[in-house]
C-alpha cells in the first residue's frame, strides 16, 4: 500500500511541479490508480500537510474536487503555520517537516536545519514531566516568530549576499 501512496505522492508532484498548483477530482485521481476516494484522500491528508508546504482545498459536489497548492515562505505562510502550531501538538516529525520546507525553500542553510533538528528532537527533548511537544511547539513559534521579524529577514538577506 505505502508503494501505491508513493506513486500517486510522485504524480501530483510532478503536476504541481510545472504550475505550482493543480484542480484534481478525486474520483477520476482514484480511477487512474485503480484505488478508492479514500486511499487518495489518505495521500492527501498525510503528505500534502502546511508543515510540508501544501494548502488543500477540497471543493464538495460534482465528484469531489480538490485544490492542491504548493505554498512558499512569502505572504502568510509564516502566520497560518503559526496558527497550525497554536492549534495543535507540534511532535518531532511535523517539526522536521517544518524545517525541510525552510531548508528546501532556502529561508535557513542545512547547517541551520541540522542545529534546529538536534535541539527539537525527542532525545534533546526527553523529560520525566513528558511535556516534549509542549516544548517543541513553544521553540518553534519562537523560531517562526524570529524568522518573520525585522531582524530575521535582514540575517536572511546577509545569507543570500553569501
Amino acid at each position: 500500500m505505502a508503494n501505491l501512496s508513493n506513486d500517486i505522492e510522485k504524480f501530483l508532484l510532478s503536476v504541481l511541479a510545472d504550475n505550482g498548483s493543480v484542480q484534481i477530482s478525486r474520483n477520476d485521481l482514484a480511477g487512474y490508480f485503480k484505488v478508492a476516494p479514500s486511499q487518495i484522500n489518505y495521500v492527501l491528508q498525510t503528505r500534502f500537510t502546511l508543515e510540508r508546504g501544501y494548502v488543500i482545498e477540497s471543493k464538495r459536489g460534482g465528484g469531489g474536487y480538490v485544490n492542491l497548492v504548493k505554498v512558499s515562505f512569502e505572504g502568510d505562510y509564516f502566520k497560518n503555520l503559526l496558527q497550525m502550531i497554536s492549534e495543535g501538538e507540534l511532535n518531532e516529525n511535523k517539526a522536521f517537516h517544518i524545517i525541510d520546507k525552510m531548508t528546501s525553500d532556502g529561508v535557513i542553510s542545512d547547517y541551520e536545519s541540522g542545529l534546529l533538528k538536534s535541539v527539537l528532537s525527542d532525545k534533546s527533548l526527553s523529560s520525566p514531566f513528558k511535556n516534549q511537544d509542549l516544548i517543541r511547539k513553544n521553540s518553534m513559534t519562537e523560531i517562526i516568530k524570529y524568522l518573520m521579524s525585522a531582524e530575521g529577514r535582514q540575517k536572511d538577506d546577509c545569507a543570500k549576499k553569501r
